[in-house]
């Protein structure tokens, strides 16, 4: 099978990728090519004669165009500005999220007859946006409030339309917010959510900009590649003219991730989260979801954790070697 993956670079593509190569398949099918795309370079991924690693911005003409030469059987789109940058810079937001996505969709269509990938779609669950019911159904509009889940939004008509003209076999997946992401901080405006835990896992100091009744819908980092790596194998006619689904999660408040730090890792942990309110990410934070009842999702097999002490777990021993430190 002849794989594309879009976003690569990224923390959930580093991820996805180190899966797809340690399995040698997909959907029962033995990966013979894989092409890397993303802005930023791939450190740790080493090119060979079954991996290839491009770095282009998928949104400047001809890209796109060049990446689906070789007709790549399995697209996992997983490129995009996150939502705190696309607020930020409305211009690169758009043009990322959108324009790139839209490009990646047309050279599909151009190239010809016959060809039909399955197209994953890393979407969001900041396609909603409030007044919102305390716990969304799978038949929940899409009203986003933000720049970042307006352009998931367009992207996700976009999908359902393509793979109803027959360019694509889409499905998009509305991932939940991604606890606890490795690494550095980053521009998205749900990121504290992870550095409340991460930092203080550490042994440092992280900033809490809300209150800690503030409820959310989680996922670890484990659980989101295997719901992108599952995508590839659902049987799509199941979707109908649906193509997006809410992904199972986990419903929390900042509360209950504070109480789970403190079970895991102690007193002292909990003592590193100090309160600094940001108005801003208050206000976005507002209109985002609270909880699913992802019952179309589980129904396709996906699955997730159910508590956060098992998603600190999963931290400790994907990140940490198994061993606390702080």
């Amino acid at each position: 099978m002849n794989i594309l993956v879009t976003g690569a670079a990224g923390m959930l593509g580093r991820k996805l990728v180190a899966k797809l190569l340690a399995a040698g398949s997909v959907t029962n099918r033995p990966i013979t090519s894989m092409t890397l795309t993303d802005v930023g370079g791939f450190a740790d991924v080493v090119p060979s004669n079954r991996v290839r690693t491009v770095v282009t911005d998928l949104a400047q003409p001809g890209v796109a165009a060049s990446l689906i030469e070789s007709r790549p059987e399995l697209i996992f789109h997983l490129a995009a500005v996150v939502s705190g940058e696309a607020e930020a810079d409305f211009e690169k937001g758009y043009c990322v999220n959108l324009d790139g996505t839209r490009a990646l969709l047309e050279a599909i269509r151009k190239a010809g007859p016959g060809y039909c990938p399955r197209f994953v779609f890393a979407s969001s669950v900041a396609v909603f946006g409030s007044p919102l019911p305390d716990i969304i159904q799978d038949d929940q509009g899409l009203t986003p409030l933000t720049s970042y889940g307006t352009q998931k939004a367009i992207c996700e008509l976009l999908l359902a339309d393509y793979s109803r003209r027959g360019f694509i076999d889409g499905i998009g997946i509305r991932l939940p917010t991604i606890a606890i992401r490795p690494g550095k901080p980053n521009k998205a405006a749900s990121g504290f959510f992870s550095n409340i835990l991460r930092e203080p896992l550490a042994g440092a100091e992280a900033i809490l900009p809300v209150d800690e009744s503030v409820r959310h819908w989680f996922a670890s980092p484990r659980a989101a590649v295997g719901f992108i790596v599952h995508a590839a194998t659902v049987d799509t006619s199941k979707l109908g003219s649906h193509r997006s689904l809410n992904l199972p999660g986990l419903s929390a408040t900042v509360g209950e991730q504070l109480e789970a730090l403190k079970r895991v890792a102690g007193e002292r942990a909990v003592a590193l989260v100090k309160r600094v309110p940001d108005p801003q990410i208050i206000k976005m934070i507002g209109s985002w979801p609270r909880s699913f009842d992802a019952r179309r999702a589980r129904d396709l097999g996906f699955v997730a954790e159910s508590s956060f002490d098992e998603i600190i777990r999963v931290h400790i021993e994907d990140e940490l070697g198994g061993v606390l430190r702080a």
